[in-house]
């Protein structure tokens, strides 16, 4: 067996900024492969402020009102199902992305699109286009965060279509221990995983600035760009907006360092 020290990421002390089933389960990855994770959910979600709003958009969507249904976050079906929300079988779903997918799947609903490659909004608009072939106007329900961008709604209705956005569930901040902060301003942990915007704007809130020798990884483009736009230094980039894909964009600056120590 491959001693501890001697895994990709042997002694690596890494923040996972999440919690609930992807954050436990991205440390059990961590741990795989050598490295200590801290799991410190950084954001948490509560109930949109407008559950009025929320109501009636759902009882529109049981009756049959819309075409589609356009799902950003994985969240966003906990919703759903805290509604026990009825999707009748004449509405096409939308995930954003596979995690979104599973999620709508393990409860029940069918999905059917998944952007292939883009997993954003702006990919998800992408994809929508080929179905306008089928009728003039498509009636939309977008479900979403208190503050996610208005992408894919702005892009619809610039197409023509007709798009009812709701607000969900609301994103708050939740304070870390004090002890992480110690921690990172004295250099101990290692990287810092950024996982989406609201991730990226708490981490830079409470922790930044982040100290050069804290490697900070991002779940992807569009969230890097995003934590840039916080002001938070963004080091590596995952190909892939998978857990897997961040852990992997870390492995290869270890191997990096590796190989340049041993060629000192």
């Amino acid at each position: 067996m491959t001693a501890w020290s001697q895994r990709p990421l042997g002694g690596w002390r890494i923040l996972v900024p999440r919690g609930g089933p992807w954050g436990h389960g991205v440390a059990a990855d961590l741990r795989a492969v050598g490295a200590k994770p801290i799991v410190a959910p950084m954001i948490n979600f509560a109930p949109t402020e407008d559950a009025e709003t929320l109501e009636r958009a759902l009882k529109a969507l049981a009756a049959g009102s819309f075409d589609w249904l356009t799902m950003t976050s994985a969240t966003t079906v906990d919703v759903l199902t805290a509604h026990q929300a009825t999707v009748p079988s004449s509405t096409h779903i939308a995930a954003v992305g596979e995690t979104t997918a599973a999620a709508l799947m393990a409860a029940g609903y069918k999905v059917d699109l998944v952007p292939p490659e883009d997993n954003s909004a702006k990919g998800l608009l992408r994809e929508l286009k080929r179905f306008e072939q089928f009728g003039p106007e498509l009636r939309v329900l977008t479900l979403r965060s208190d503050i996610a961008k208005p992408v894919l709604t702005e892009g619809l209705i610039a197409r023509g279509h007709t798009v009812e956005s709701v607000v969900a569930y609301r994103t708050i901040g939740v304070e870390v221990d004090p002890q992480i902060r110690a921690d990172i301003a004295d250099g101990a942990i290692d990287a810092v995983f950024v996982t989406s915007g609201s991730v990226a704007e708490q981490v830079q809130l409470q922790l930044g600035p982040i100290p050069e020798s804290t490697l900070v990884a991002a779940i992807g483009p569009r969230t890097a760009e995003d934590a840039r736009a916080y002001g938070l230094r963004v080091d590596v980039i995952a190909k892939g907006r998978s857990a897997e894909s961040l852990i992997n964009s870390v492995i290869e600056v270890a191997n990096a360092r590796r190989a340049a120590e041993a060629g000192d």
